[in-house]
């Protein structure tokens, strides 16, 4: 991180704040290592549209890179577009609004001409060269804009773009040390594509010189832990136990925990409100007591992660979108016990079921399926937290680097199966199990028959033909009895997302065939949906491996939800209604 920081030319000599548009003043000096001006006006409409539509709130335009060359005049260093649109903007403001100010002013090493035209906008001019062109096309844009009368009046709008720029339209201004290399900086810039984030943005205010400075040695202890917590955060168990986040969202992964600090929502769209929130924070603070917040925000998660309960708990609450923020505010005034019950309080809320609703939880139902998958994880994560004499831990970094999905443990329909290639599959696979059925002397003649009848048909197959062939497959592989539970939670388990569609659709012998090679592969599997196809619920007496009967679904069922049911205790008393 401090070489970045170093080669973006932010030191201890560097001033990096927010500077609000209506108070950039000065001349600025575009040397002759930039190009010229090229914005066109789809980026014009943008920004015009961006800073408009978020109306009183805070907006946030891309840094100005710029180093002093003396009292009011900069040189330009990284910028030059945004800087010249919002000129622009305001010379066409000034002609409705003649108090405006016009504070700033550009020039230029080798386009002297350019400062000349800014300021007439000659259209006679304007196709004397490319620079001239784009500036006028861009100031024309502007013209139309005002003039869209859908958006209101051109004065009325004027005068509020105007409010904006001196209340709430910020840069993010970086004045880099004047003993900086301007063309070096500047190829880094643009031709190395340094990304700018929040984290950097932060780091950078704990090394910029101000009235809140801090020692040479707090700041090399600071830039150690910083270190330290970055590594820290890329231990792949701790970083998905704290957030859904993919891990490539972050350049550095403490931008997160920034995040959460600033109580960052998903939906905000200033790109830059992180960094704001610890302006804010120096302003009232100082960098010594805002890093140790840090610290001990930091330690907080450490130590939650370390602790298995607590792990498992608040693990699983991440896991199905709870605010992590909100669960560490609230643990600030609890007590340890306190704090333990008030998670799974919270996990009884979030499910907010009793015993009864949940066998009525139906698959085909779109309002049950994420409460069962929310159950049947919960349920997973339970049982790996109840293990006594394991240092076994549920792995949320496994479960999020998939993507997992509701699926019948015992499959009763071909939907899906359209294709050829997909019949054929789905047939051999069930000729093995077929073959395994027969080997055990059971339904000899029958399973006899319907094999020759696969053979016949399997390189002539047809759609018709497949679906008379998959009904009386899963009719031997089946149980004879009602089906009504197919769409029931006691036939639902938690398995990874696949194209293998033959699967899916598969009945329980075959996909407990597959799950056996998966496990035997090192695959991940939920450790309730490998007991399921292991038949680890079923009392010994009761087992068939090549069905799923009512017996393993009532065992099921009973370790989940039972009167020694793992989740029991997360459930709603039984209300009358129920």
């Amino acid at each position: 991180m401090a070489e970045i920081m170093n080669e973006i030319g932010i030191t201890d000599e560097a001033v990096l704040e927010p500077k609000l548009v209506g108070d950039v003043a000065g001349e600025f000096y575009v040397p002759s290592y930039q190009r010229g001006y090229r914005w066109r006006t789809e980026q014009i409409k943008m920004l015009l549209n961006d800073i408009w539509e978020n109306g009183d709130l805070n907006y946030c335009l891309q840094p100005i890179v710029v180093k002093k060359l003396g009292e009011a005049k900069f040189e330009l260093i990284d910028g030059q577009q945004r800087l010249t649109s919002i000129y622009l903007i305001l010379k066409y403001m000034k002609q409705l609004l003649p108090f405006i100010d016009m504070k700033f002013s550009l020039s230029y090493e080798t386009r002297k001409r350019s400062a000349e035209f800014l300021l007439s906008l000659d259209p006679n001019q304007a196709n004397d060269n490319i620079d001239f062109h784009h500036m006028f096309n861009a100031f024309q844009y502007i013209n139309t804009w005002f003039e869209d009368k859908a958006t209101g009046d051109k004065g009325l709008k004027a005068i509020n773009l105007y409010k904006y720029f001196g209340e709430k339209v910020k840069f993010i201004w970086y004045e880099v040390n004047t003993s900086e290399d301007s063309t070096d900086l500047f190829t880094r810039l643009n031709i190395g594509k340094i990304p700018l984030t929040n984290a950097e943005l932060v780091k950078a205010l704990f090394l910029s010189k101000d009235n809140n400075s801090i020692s040479d040695e707090k700041q090399i202890e600071i830039a150690t832990s910083w270190d330290i917590i970055e590594k820290e955060l890329h231990n792949k168990d701790l970083y998905a136990f704290i957030t859904n986040e993919a891990p490539d969202k972050f350049a550095t992964r403490i931008e997160l925990l920034f995040d959460m600090m600033s109580e960052k929502k998903k939906d905000e769209k200033e790109p830059f409100f992180t960094f704001f929130f610890f302006i804010e924070k120096i302003k009232t603070e100082s960098k010594i007591e805002i890093w140790k917040e840090i610290q001990e925000y930091f330690l907080t998660l450490k130590e939650w992660f370390d602790k298995g309960d607590v792990y498992h708990k608040v693990g699983y609450l991440v896991a199905i979108g709870e605010d992590l923020q909100k669960i560490i505010s609230n643990s600030i005034s609890l007590t340890k016990s306190d704090f333990q019950a008030g998670l799974a309080n919270k996990i009884k809320q979030s499910l907010n079921l009793s015993r009864e609703k949940i066998f009525e939880l139906n698959y085909e139902n779109k309002n049950d399926k994420p409460v069962i998958e929310k159950l049947l994880l919960l349920f997973n994560v339970e049982t790996v937290a109840s293990l006594k004499h394991s240092f076994e831990r549920y792995s949320f970094e496994s479960h999020k680097r998939k993507f997992w999905s509701l699926e019948h443990i015992h499959a009763q329909n071909s939907i899906g199966l359209n294709k050829k290639e997909q019949q054929q599959d789905w047939l051999r696979l069930h000729r093995a199990s077929l073959m395994r059925l027969h080997e055990k002397g059971k339904q000899q003649e029958q399973i006899v028959v319907l094999i020759k009848r696969i053979d016949e048909h399997y390189e002539i197959i047809t759609k018709v033909i497949f679906d008379m062939l998959f009904a009386d497959v899963f009719a031997l592989l089946s149980e004879n009895e009602d089906r009504s539970y197919m769409d029931s939670i006691s036939n639902m388990a938690l398995l990874s997302s696949a194209d293998n569609s033959a699967l899916s659709n598969s009945t329980f012998d075959v996909k407990r065939n597959k799950i056996l090679e998966m496990d035997k592969d090192g695959l991940y599997i939920p450790i309730c949906t490998r007991r399921v196809f292991l038949k680890y619920y079923t009392e010994s007496k009761d087992h068939q491996l090549h069905f799923w009967g009512v017996q393993d679904r009532e065992a099921y069922m009973e370790a989940m939800v039972g009167k020694e049911g793992i989740l029991l205790k997360y459930l709603i008393p039984t209300t009358k209604a129920d």
